[in-house]
């Protein structure tokens, strides 16, 4: 599994209409896409989306490069100052990463 998170900065007044958007769901289906999760996160100043799925860099991309959801995502441009950063994981823990078990001196 790999993840991909893309943060942008939103200009001033933007943050109500991000959540407007938010609350309308991706312009894509992400089940039928390949992704596992997809996740966004809103703060006074940022958005923040999460990809989860094997080679999620190429899935985004496929969405990104779709005239479609292209088309779909042009809200977006309208909302954040500058261009979006990918933020590179750097440490992550899951619960489910933690192996235990009879045998395995937990």
């Amino acid at each position: 599994m790999n993840r991909l998170v893309i943060v942008a900065r939103l200009q001033d007044g933007a943050h109500t209409r991000a959540e407007e958007l938010i609350e309308e769901g991706p312009p894509f289906e992400p089940d039928e896409l390949g992704f596992r999760r997809h996740g966004v996160y809103l703060t006074a100043t940022d958005v923040v989306f999460i990809f989860e799925a094997p080679e999620v860099e190429w899935l985004v991309n496929d969405v990104i490069d779709h005239p479609v959801f292209a088309t779909a995502l042009a809200p977006w441009r309208g909302l954040v100052d500058g261009p979006p950063r990918l933020a590179h994981e750097r440490y992550f823990w899951s619960r489910a990463d933690q192996k235990s078990g009879i045998g395995l001196g937990v």
